[in-house]
């Protein structure tokens, strides 16, 4: 009887070790949500006493891990994507400016050959999918399902002149896959649906997914749909009514996304996908959108043009409540995917994988500089480029490439109120032959297509 105890706890204890084995090597779902200009200040999670409300994005951070001091990897659109999508520094992934659906006005080209996000994750197994705004080219070979997305339903341009009509300059962009389609209903709520329908659709499919949901909300136009502003209004009728008309994109937005996480509790997926969230630069000031507590906004190399609200959650790896003050970079959602899915980090990334710091762990060792990088044209800039660096408490910065540079300890002067580049000549210098070699490299990779050069 003795043996026969002994025996049966064996096997037990094999059971239990083969179950824990096999889960630690399940691939978790990945999706990525991605906002348009998002402040912030615009997530009461990260401001709680903001007068927006986003009970969707609060709770994704209740549960999971909040970062308090991420940066977009640009000041616009364009830039972050692609070096989101590539592991890369932009202009080493040929974006360091807008990718416009106007050529002529237009600063990258995403770079041909380059492996993206979606590519890695296709050949380890993955089905890949974008829903929503892409940002990175209008025509071959720069289209979604060309850069290794298996299903593309969303807007290939830049922004839309309005959520309802969803046309830039009088031309239709909205795509599933290569088809031009047409959709009624405000692109917020057109991406949430084509969302949640791709996830019904994933429940049961044996391969696990990435799902890039990317939302043109809350960028400008500030057209928030009739009932939500009102709420606002009737909330707060003393508020200023661009202000009420961003909260009310903003909170509508959030909508969107607790519909998205509840599709994925309602499917089961929750338990077995990383979700995490950010913004790809911060909000515009002229709009109304709200960076507190930091200076300046979109556009901007100050703290409020870069800091974005992350959240990251992961049942089972994630520890509910968590927070993180580890300065990093949106890109580094590539190298972070890449190792939860078992891939094999390429070489030439940039990028650093969270995986560690997600699973309670300290953050990655050494010191990193943070580079920045906008080119622009029109008479302010002129087709240049400015600059920025961060390295440790040191910020060194241009936001036009007409200024002279300019240097903040960012432990001392957190919000960037003092130029102190006469006092540290010695560090600026320093900083600025590493910029140097930043820029040498991302000089390496054409940002413009064919039909410019």
């Amino acid at each position: 009887m003795r043996l026969f105890s002994s025996l049966l706890l064996l096997v037990s204890l094999v059971a239990v070790s083969i179950a824990a084995a096999a889960a630690a090597t399940v691939r978790p779902n990945l999706l990525v949500i991605l906002a348009d200009d998002h402040g912030y200040g615009d997530v009461s999670a990260f401001r709680p006493q903001s007068d927006v409300r986003t009970p969707h994005l609060d709770r994704l951070a209740a549960d999971g891990m909040l970062f308090t001091t991420m940066r977009a990897n640009g000041t616009v659109c364009s830039p972050t994507r692609a070096a989101l999508l590539t592991g890369r520094y932009a202009d080493r992934a040929g974006v360091p400016g807008v990718i416009r659906t106007q050529a002529a006005n237009s600063f990258g080209h995403l770079a041909p050959g380059l492996p993206t996000l979606a590519n890695q994750l296709r050949t380890a197994g993955y089905h890949t999918a974008l829903v929503g705004k892409w940002h990175l080219g209008l025509t071959t070979p720069n289209t979604p399902n060309e850069r290794g997305f298996d299903f593309f339903h969303g807007f290939l341009g830049d922004m839309m002149d309005s959520y309802t009509t969803h046309l830039r300059h009088g031309n239709n962009y909205l795509r599933r896959n290569q088809e031009v389609i047409t959709a009624p209903g405000h692109a917020t709520d057109l991406f949430t649906g084509w969302a949640c329908d791709y996830l019904r659709e994933r429940a049961a499919a044996p391969e696990p997914f990435f799902l890039y949901l990317a939302y043109n909300a809350p960028h400008f136009p500030i057209e928030p749909p009739a009932a939500w502003l009102e709420r606002v209004r009737q909330r707060a009728p003393g508020m200023e009514p661009a202000r009420a008309a961003n909260v009310a994109l903003v909170e509508h937005f959030d909508d969107g996304i607790g519909r998205v996480l509840a599709a994925l509790r309602e499917t089961g997926l929750d338990r077995t996908t990383l979700v995490v969230f950010c913004s790809d630069n911060g909000g515009s000031l002229p709009h109304a959108q709200n960076n507190d507590p930091w200076r300046d906004g979109k556009q901007s190399h100050y703290e409020g043009g870069l800091r974005v609200p992350f959240i990251a959650r992961w049942p089972g790896t994630i520890s509910a409540g968590s927070r993180s003050d580890y300065a990093g970079l949106t890109f580094d959602i590539f190298a972070t995917c890449l190792e939860a899915a078992g891939v094999v980090r390429p070489a030439g990334l940039d990028a650093v994988s969270l995986l560690p710091i997600l699973r309670g762990h300290p953050a990655p060792a050494g010191p990193r500089d943070l580079y920045f990088v906008r080119r622009e044209g029109g008479p302010a800039y002129g087709g240049k480029a400015y600059h920025a660096l961060i390295r440790g408490d040191w910020k060194l910065l241009q936001n036009d490439p007409y200024s002279p540079l300019e240097l903040y300890n960012l432990k001392d002067d957190p919000k960037e109120q003092t130029d102190v580049v006469a006092q540290h000549q010695e560090i600026a210098r320093e900083m600025q032959a590493s910029l140097s070699v930043h820029i040498q490299r991302g000089g390496a990779t054409p940002w413009q297509g064919p039909d410019l050069r």
